[in-house]
């Protein structure tokens, strides 16, 4: 794959700190889908916790509104929802209220953010989106803010917390979550970047675009004190993404190393989904579009990423990837 070289962007020591709030710009694993897919895998939670801190914990969103009309924010793989799937409140803040509170009473705060909590939202409806922003303000006390300040592209410092809450790209979430926050109001979490836009058809045109477009050009605006992170397919790195990869090379490690490097020199931190390497006879619910076919094959994509400086490391072997992942 050919790409243009990388253009050094020079950050200023204010964005340099906020990237090493989040581990001190190492790499966390990010536990993927951790949440129960209709009414299987029901452990997910307690395997991502177990694996040690810190960890991240995506939990994908959805709106139920029941037979009263009540509404609920419940964690679901799809918004198509039955009234099964678990509340967001119960399921995620109660069950790491102890090792929250733990953490508070220690005070170590440069461990902080122990847990960093990712929504994944299947529907953006407005009440849904509300709803998680007050569950947010309910737990205050736990997450990592930061104030709304009057020019967005000024990144406030985080006030820490043991979590921190992201979410992802869509202008919906903004509004809500930013643009309704007032002027010198705390932020509850922070959105990812605006990815260049790439015509999905066909799709193997659009897939030798992801891995070949410089990165600038896939990452062309700076952070804003909302917007604090770059969330990426692996496409983006080898072209056809994890079913068409091939031998791990030195020149796929450049391109990962130049995505890593450009989104650190503009302010960002950056995340890949997923990493996964499994057999038929291992796979716990995994899904086989994020397949690289073994143990061998993805190791190597985990310990690239964890030279390269990749702050999220997406993965449904949450286990097997905490020992390359420390």
């Amino acid at each position: 794959m050919r790409f243009a070289t990388l253009v050094l962007l020079a950050l200023p020591a204010f964005g340099q700190g906020t990237l090493d709030y989040l581990n001190h710009n190492r790499s966390v694993l990010d536990a993927h889908n951790c949440y129960p897919y209709k009414g299987d895998w029901a452990d997910r939670i307690d395997r991502a916790l177990s694996t040690g801190f810190p960890v991240g914990i995506e939990q994908d969103m959805a709106w139920h509104v029941d037979a009263a009309g009540k509404g609920h924010a419940v964690v679901s793989h799809t918004d198509k929802v039955t009234g099964s799937e678990p509340e967001l409140r119960q399921y995620f803040f109660e069950k790491v209220r102890p090792i929250v509170e733990k953490a508070l009473k220690d005070n170590d705060r440069a461990r902080w953010p122990i847990i960093v909590l990712h929504f994944d939202f299947k529907t953006v409806t407005p009440p849904l989106l509300h709803a998680v922003w007050d569950i947010l303000g309910e737990y205050q006390d736990w997450i990592t803010t930061a104030t709304k300040p009057s020019d967005p592209h000024t990144l406030t410092p985080f006030d820490p917390k043991p979590l921190l809450v992201l979410t992802e790209e869509s202008d919906a979430q903004e509004k809500v979550f930013f643009d309704e926050v007032p002027v010198g109001g705390k932020l509850r979490l922070f959105g990812s970047a605006h990815t260049k836009v790439i015509p999905a058809e066909p799709k193997d045109q659009h897939e030798h675009l992801l891995a070949t477009l410089p990165p600038e050009e896939l990452l062309p605006e700076r952070p804003t004190a909302y917007r604090r992170w770059w969330n990426n397919s692996w496409h983006a790195v080898e072209e056809g993404g994890q079913r068409k990869a091939g031998e791990w090379t030195a020149e796929d490690d450049r391109r990962l190393r130049a995505l890593v490097d450009h989104a650190h020199k503009l302010g960002y931190w950056i995340r890949f989904f997923t990493l996964d390497g499994f057999t038929t006879a291992e796979s716990k619910g995994w899904d086989q579009s994020y397949n690289f076919g073994s143990r061998e094959a993805v190791e190597k994509r985990w310990k690239a990423a964890v030279a390269a400086g990749v702050n999220l490391i997406a993965t449904d072997q949450y286990e097997t990837a905490r020992s390359v992942i420390k």
